[in-house]
Parts: structure tokens; sequence; C-alpha cells
């Protein structure tokens, strides 16, 4: 499980990045009921992602390595110009150590397997808003 210091609660605005409605539906699911959690919007491919999240402004984006019209890895680039930007979680269905470098080297603060990690989301999320999840759940 993915740990991070205790804050306060706040109320943390989300923007998810994934070209498979499916996977957006499934985190949506994951992470809509969590106190404290405002998905402020969605995006199916790199250019609308950068667009809207600078337009949005979001404290976290949960991004997708595959995207039509550029990449994550290329969205991630330009997020976090400077070393600023929302804190960046990168999913994938491609958790070849290259990617997570690349991720991480781009600024990415957490990495993720689609196929693995994907239900420790939750938890990530809701220790974000400094909330406290029961021990058991996710």
């Amino acid at each position: 499980m993915l740990s991070l210091p205790m804050r306060a609660p706040r109320i943390i605005r989300v923007f998810i990045a994934d070209d498979s409605a499916a996977l957006r539906e499934h985190v949506l699911e994951l992470i809509q009921d969590i106190p404290g959690v405002n998905i402020v919007g969605f995006a199916s491919e790199a250019t609308q992602a950068v667009a809207s999240i600078r337009q949005l402004k979001p404290d976290v984006v949960l991004l997708d390595i595959q995207l039509p019209h550029g990449s994550g890895l290329d969205v991630l680039r330009s997020i976090k110009q400077n070393g600023r930007g929302p804190l960046t979680i990168v999913a994938t269905n491609f958790p070849y150590p290259q990617y997570r470098k690349r991720a991480l080297d781009l600024g990415a603060d957490y990495f993720l397997d689609k196929t693995t990690d994907i239900e420790e989301l939750r938890g990530l999320i809701t220790q974000l808003t400094g909330g406290l999840q029961p021990a058991g759940t996710n």
C-alpha cells in the first residue's frame, strides 16, 4: 500500500486522463465517494488533457501513458514544467522500467500498474485528502 504523511482534511480537485472509458468509469467508482474528492474533468486524448488541466488547475491528475494525439509522457512534460504542476499519478498497462523511470524523471509523483495497483488508488486519494480509511478497505 502506498503511504503518504497525513494532513488535515481538505478538498482535492481530481482530473482523469485516460482513453479507456471503462477505466475512467472504474476510477470514478473507486474515488467519487471519498470525502473531499471533487472530480473536475476527464480527457481521452493528450492535447485535450493538457488544455483542460491548464484551464481547470486540478490538484491531482491521474494520467495514462498511452493516449491518442501524443502520450501521457507528453502531457506530463507540459504540466510539470519547472517542477511545478499538479500531483500526478501515472497509471498504465505498460509498467515497463523505462516508462517508470521516464515518468518519474518528468515529475510524476506516483507510477501505478493498472493491472495490479489500481485498487490502491482509493487509499492514495484518501490519504491525499487527509482522511483516514478503515484498515482492510480499498
